[in-house]
């Protein structure tokens, strides 16, 4: 009898699965990086997911049994995520990037940008009010999580995402019709800037830029994202160089350009000696997200 057969037979509370499944996600040494940072908080939030439960509220059902039919469910998601190293999001098809959900699959990486934390208050000192943002871009859009962000918190501004992935464009489509962003968000099948007419107030991107390095060493769990959407040459910014060097002909006067770069700073920074990168404190630090100015791109400032 497996571990699980034993489970199901021997199992009867929330509490008791709680306990069971984190132990199970202990024991196979997952990683975890795709939503939550440990093995209770994986665990918790797949059982109160897989019970239709509230997502902020496990104390009330810790003593709650479960039906068989229940726990053939929650059982068999928690070994799909030990045997198979699937992202609970894939398995859930629900991430949460702040307080905003998205549905999610394996067209698109789970959305983790730090760059959701920077709109609107953190950019006053480039954007003195969200009113003044008219047009906005998001490259590499994936499931359009940011552009969905970016609508909410710039009221008055219309935004193109792009991506060069269709099947990233039609996971982002059901993120923007779920949240009735259809006249204000326009999904583009580009790469990068090319066909792009418009001109932007803000331009905000998470591209690609794990180096081919850390690419190979990446844990199996990230191996279930789009390869796409990971890697980006020799030192991880082969499209963060392009948006660069191409960015500021698609902003407005005084438009602002921010980028996400992972671990890239000091490589970024010998590449471009000349640019005078403000570097914006996230909760994951002060190195890991850009910010240029259109007149800064030039060399105007």
């Amino acid at each position: 009898m497996s571990v699980f057969d034993a489970a199901a037979q021997q199992l009867h509370s929330v509490r008791d699965f709680l306990r069971f499944t984190v132990s199970q996600f202990e024991e196979a040494k997952l990683f975890f990086g795709h939503g939550n940072n440990s093995a209770y908080d994986e665990a918790a939030y797949l059982i109160l997911h897989t019970l239709h439960l509230p997502l902020d509220t496990l104390e009330p059902f810790l003593d709650a049994r479960l039906l068989d039919t229940e726990k053939g469910t929650l059982l068999h998601l928690v070994q799909r995520r030990i045997s198979e190293r699937i992202p609970v999001a894939y398995l859930t098809n629900q991430a949460w990037q702040g307080e905003y959900e998205f549905y999610v699959d394996e067209r698109v990486i789970v959305p983790r940008s730090f760059i959701y934390e920077l709109l609107g208050e953190p950019l006053r000192l480039w954007i003195e009010y969200d009113e003044l943002v008219h047009s906005a871009l998001d490259l590499c859009t994936g499931s359009g999580a940011l552009a969905i962000q970016m609508a909410h918190c710039y009221p008055d501004a219309v935004i193109d995402a792009v991506d060069i992935s269709l099947d990233a464009l039609e996971v982002a489509a059901i993120n923007v019709e779920n949240y009735g962003l259809q006249e204000r968000i326009n999904l583009i099948h580009t790469d990068l800037f090319t066909g792009i007419d418009n001109t932007y107030d803000l331009i905000v991107s998470n591209p690609p830029y794990v180096d081919a390095e850390s690419v190979e060493k990446l844990p199996e769990e990230y191996l279930h994202e789009p390869e796409l959407a990971l890697g980006s040459g020799e030192d991880g910014l082969d499209v963060t160089r392009q948006i660069i060097q191409q960015a500021a002909r698609y902003l407005n006067p005084h438009g602002v350009l921010v980028v996400e770069i992972g671990h890239n700073r000091e490589i970024l920074e010998q590449a471009f000696p000349e640019l005078p990168f403000t570097w914006l404190s996230t909760s994951g630090g002060d190195g890991f997200v850009f910010l240029l100015s259109r007149e800064q791109l030039l060399g105007e400032e």
